[in-house]
């Protein structure tokens, strides 16, 4: 009998042994517990590009095991392709509307809210936009770069604008529509078009400046616009609520300021 129990004990010691490796075998290291799911997708709205970047790289600085990739584009055909299933964990738009409609979608891991506030300048490489909107009527301006305003919310803003004082219907056989306002840029840089619509964030990258020159739309003319975020549910949801929190932080407001934004509107 006791030969029996000895070799049960002994079975049952091997056992315990091998379970007791499998499961070492799969609990990850501290190492690798800290780069789980460390890569974070984001849809953001055309006019973000260059203070997106900055804010990226202080970002991934400070947190070395992440890994963030930017898609910039319109907000409107950002949004259709997250309603498709394209895998976004953050998604910024140039608007507030879009994120609202995803949340809608039952898409939202958190609550939209408004990271900055954005403005609109008449751009151009041709001619002296320091007169402002009246320039548009001149003779000699014969095309006008302008966001589509179903897709992008600073060409919605600007055709808002227009309408407001009157020009819309008078310059409206002149506009050249862009499907977002990096487009734009591209137009009235090139020479495709006398002038664009574009935001001061842009206006304010370096090669702009030094192309050419813009008039910043007074807040009577076309009022800041409050440009909104949201994360997205997946699997680095928690990873891009960092990084939202990260933008939203008092260390990241004097990089929006550099490039023209808001990050507080005095209502």
């Amino acid at each position: 009998m006791s030969y029996w129990i000895y070799l049960k004990l002994l079975v049952c010691t091997i056992l315990m042994s091998v379970m007791m490796l499998n499961c070492k075998k799969k609990e990850p290291n501290s190492s690798e517990k800290s780069t789980q799911n460390s890569f974070i997708s984001v849809a953001a709205a055309a006019n973000l590009r260059d203070v997106l970047e900055d804010l990226k790289q202080i970002y991934i600085k400070e947190n070395p095991d992440e890994k963030v990739e930017i898609t910039f584009g319109s907000s409107g055909l950002l949004v259709q392709q997250i309603l498709n299933g394209a895998p976004f964990d953050l998604f910024l738009s140039a608007d507030t509307q879009f994120p609202e409609k995803l949340k809608s979608a039952g898409k939202n891991y958190g609550n939209p809210k408004i990271y900055a506030y954005g403005k609109v300048v008449l751009w151009s490489s041709k001619k002296d936009v320091s007169k402002g909107l009246d320039l548009l009527q001149n003779p000699e301006i014969n095309k006008i770069a302008i966001a589509n305003p179903e897709l992008a919310p600073y060409g919605k803003n600007t055709v808002e604008a227009l309408k407001k004082s009157g020009l819309y219907s008078k310059i409206e056989n002149k506009i050249v529509w862009a499907e977002n306002i990096s487009q734009v840029a591209q137009f009235a840089s090139t020479g495709n078009a006398d002038v664009g619509f574009i935001a001061l964030s842009n206006a304010k990258n370096k090669d702009m400046m030094r192309l050419g020159n813009f008039y910043e739309l007074s807040e009577k003319e076309c009022e800041p616009i409050a440009q909104s975020g949201i994360v997205l549910k997946g699997k680095s949801q928690t990873e891009a609520q960092d990084f939202f929190d990260f933008i939203n932080s008092e260390k990241a407001n004097e990089i929006w300021k550099r490039y023209g934004y808001q990050t507080k509107i005095s209502k």
